[in-house]
């Protein structure tokens, strides 16, 4: 939504808006409080540049790590325009008592500490505007719970995951075994769908977390939800979620990385992938299998795992690039990992010269996954990943490990059907051969029916983009909902 011409119209609009209220007040100011870690983060900031780019006031809240955080990362964006602020929140100091190895407890800590600078914050502007609309995470609905008390304040949930996931979890939590298939997709998906077990999924503490914040999310009872998704991905699940929950509204505004990300071409990526890049020029269309394991990683029997994933890989014989890393466990605010230094199997680099590719820190993926080179992406299901592999129409071997991922991977693989199943999430406690991996990725990248998939996966993904190109579903959505919070 960054600057095409169709906007002006709304520009000029809200200029003169403004030049009459600069004065008095603005008519709304948007306050983002986003979940901690940085898959969550990273979307509300995606969101609100879009919005900051209507010429509309965004403040957005966080601790003041994370903040910086979400900054680094945001190699693409133009945030001159979002107000931050960045709280001091104390460190978190276990419970000696406590043995829990969850490692999401910092962040559960941050978003309970977030509640007295969020209140204070939206107090103080709600005398500065007509209206505040609060966006906020699913999960930090405990931080805004003082917009209850302020009377031109609304607030929005923004869910970090498709409104697919949301919906198998709203049918898990009243103990459905299977899911109900939309009346329109029972065509394409001819056996019933098994909801994944919860179990597993999240922690104890997870859970406790997870259900404090639906009950302040049904106390605050929001104007509506926003999703991070498209409707030409998951739109008729939406439909029945909104009947199943009725919620007042849903919109579907995404992927929000497509309509944010400037594409620089390969200039912007920074000389050190130069080498990479060069590689994978040399490949042919759709070899290359991408593996990203995302920013935190929980494996069962993790050394053990990770030898059968390298000798999978060698036995299938596929062209890879593999970014292999610790560094989000170590040194940023968002991890830190209980173990110590993962490495690949001694000779591995060695023997797979010139066939893969290891990259040990960040990796362009917004980049790797356009070049047409590559053919699948070998990924852990979260919702970024899956975003950005549909936007490009590159198909998916799905290995989830926590939270929404299983869902995730259940929409890629049996409603999609552009991906294969590398681990099962029913056996999420075993270790996968590496003879089953090599199976599953032979399948996705050098079969007749990989080539199905990904043929599906590549409609897919230019349906996708025409959705958040101009007049497209996902713009009249983000439209909608834009004339919604200034009306």
């Amino acid at each position: 939504m960054a600057t095409g011409h169709h906007h002006h119209h709304h520009e000029q609009k809200n200029e003169n808006l403004n030049e009459n209220l600069s004065v008095k007040e603005a008519s709304v100011i948007v306050v983002m409080v986003p979940f901690p870690a940085h898959s969550h983060m990273n979307q509300l900031l995606q969101l609100s540049c879009l919005i900051s780019s209507c010429k509309i006031p965004v403040h957005y809240a966080g601790s003041s790590i994370h903040n910086s955080q979400v900054r680094t990362r945001a190699h693409d964006l133009n945030l001159s325009e979002i107000q931050f602020h960045d709280f001091p929140i104390p460190p978190y100091l276990p419970d000696p008592a406590s043995n829990s190895t969850e490692f999401l407890l910092p962040l559960f800590n941050v978003t309970e500490h977030l509640r007295q600078p969020v209140g204070a914050l939206i107090h103080q502007l709600s005398s500065k505007a007509k209206r505040i609309t609060i966006i906020h995470d699913a999960l930090t609905s405990s931080a805004v719970q003082d917009a209850i008390s302020i009377t031109n304040a609304e607030t929005y949930v923004f869910q970090p995951t498709p409104a697919f996931t949301v919906f198998c979890f709203s049918c898990a939590a009243s103990s459905e075994k299977f899911l109900p298939i939309p009346s329109e997709l029972a065509e394409n998906i001819k056996h019933p769908i098994e909801i994944p077990s919860l179990e597993g999924a999240f922690s104890y503490e997870t859970r406790d977390f997870i259900t404090r914040q639906s009950q302040f999310m049904k106390l605050l009872s929001a104007l509506g939800h926003l999703y991070n998704a498209c409707r030409v991905i998951d739109g008729a699940f939406l439909d029945l979620l909104v009947e199943k929950r009725n919620d007042k509204r849903g919109w579907t505004i995404g992927p929000l990385h497509l309509v944010t990300y400037s594409k620089n071409g390969r200039n912007s990526i920074n000389g050190k992938h130069k080498w990479l890049f060069d590689w994978l020029d040399k490949q042919e269309p759709d070899s290359v299998l991408y593996i990203c394991f995302g920013t935190t990683i929980s494996i069962g029997d993790y050394n053990q795992q990770l030898k059968e994933l390298a000798l999978g890989l060698e036995l299938s014989e596929t062209k890879f690039i593999w970014v292999f890393t610790d560094a989000d466990h170590k040194k940023d605010g968002f991890v830190e990992s209980e173990k110590g230094r993962h490495e690949l199997p001694e000779g591995f680099e060695d023997r797979v010269k010139g066939k893969g590719m290891v990259v040990r820190d960040w990796a362009p993926q917004l980049e790797i996954l356009q070049h047409k080179s590559t053919g699948g992406f070998l990924s852990h299901c979260g919702w970024n990943s899956c975003l950005e592999s549909i936007s490009y129409g590159v198909p998916i071997a799905t290995w989830p490990m926590h939270s929404d991922q299983p869902m995730n991977a259940l929409l890629i693989t049996e409603v999609l059907k552009i991906g294969v199943n590398v681990k099962e999430w029913a056996r999420r406690d075993q270790v996968v051969s590496s003879s089953e991996i090599c199976k599953a990725l032979r399948r996705l990248m050098g079969s007749d029916e990989g080539d199905e998939m990904r043929k599906r996966a590549k409609d897919l993904g230019d349906k996708v983009r025409s959705a958040t190109a101009d007049g497209g579903v996902s713009r009249l959505e983000c439209d909608s909902f834009l004339a919604h919070i200034t009306r």
